[in-house]
């Protein structure tokens, strides 16, 4: 296959016009992300993408003027942007806002399409009203069936992380029972080339049961590595992730916004 790349953004938190989110205008560290990858990443540019994956954390609390910024924003982007559920986010004020948005037969923001790199599958985690994530009987059953359709391989988006990293209160707040999840991909494990996630606000990389996964500080803010409750760092630059993908592998570059350092 010819190499084919792809952008990983997460957790913009975006805010209703003029306000803020712990002192950071989310809104303009989203637009200053979406001016450099408009500059780098469009068509004919010097590094194109053919989509963005946002995984969730889309507002700040799933205010409908804030999705309602948020699209606004993304049209600025020179590809087309698929758009996850976070913990603060709302289905119904989403919907709204972006009534295009794929969703499945029981009105979980998740579906699955077909790339070069083989067949994207974005997870609906969101337990409305809670930090934490969920993956309930319904969108397990549904992942079953996505990934019993074909035996290609599998890119696998998800906002809550399946495992802990150390910070204990983030990993409080990671996805319930992950053990569900891992039995459900279990027999698939050797055609799951990546695990792409959000929620940590952090930038890192490791495995789960041995599948490649990663995360990124995100555009919003970082979460500094410490044990006890997070704290959070909002000067922290921004980031984005240009994945490339080919027959051999798979190579994430964390991009600093410049106008951000």
């Amino acid at each position: 296959m010819q190499p084919f790349a792809f952008l990983h953004l997460t957790d913009p938190h975006a805010v209703p016009p003029g306000e803020t989110l712990i002192g950071q205008d989310t809104n303009a560290r989203l637009e200053a992300a979406i001016a450099a990858i408009a500059a780098h990443h469009a068509p004919g540019g010097d590094m194109p993408v053919a989509f963005a994956v946002i995984t969730g954390d889309l507002t700040r609390d799933g205010e409908p003027a804030a999705y309602a910024r948020l699209a606004a924003l993304l049209s600025g982007l020179p590809c087309p942007a698929h758009l996850m559920m976070g913990n603060h986010d709302n289905r119904i004020a989403f919907a709204d806002a972006f009534p295009l948005a794929p969703r499945d037969p029981a009105g979980f923001v998740q579906h699955a399409f077909a790339t070069p790199a083989g067949r994207c599958i974005l997870l609906d985690t969101l337990e409305q009203g809670a930090p934490h994530g969920t993956l309930c009987a319904q969108r397990l059953g549904w992942l079953a069936d996505r990934l019993a359709e074909d035996d290609g391989p599998v890119l696998l988006f998800l906002h809550h992380p399946p495992m802990p990293v150390g910070i204990p209160g983030m990993d409080v707040i990671a996805l319930r029972d992950p053990q569900a999840l891992w039995a459900v991909l279990a027999p698939h494990a050797a055609r799951i080339r990546h695990i792409f996630h959000g929620h940590l606000h952090r930038p890192i990389a490791g495995n789960w049961h041995g599948i490649p996964i990663s995360s990124l500080r995100g555009t919003a803010f970082e979460v500094r590595m410490q044990g006890g409750a997070p704290l959070v760092e909002p000067q922290a630059p921004a980031d984005y992730g240009y994945v490339r993908v080919d027959a051999d592998g798979i190579i994430i570059h964390t991009e600093r916004v410049p106008s951000l350092a």
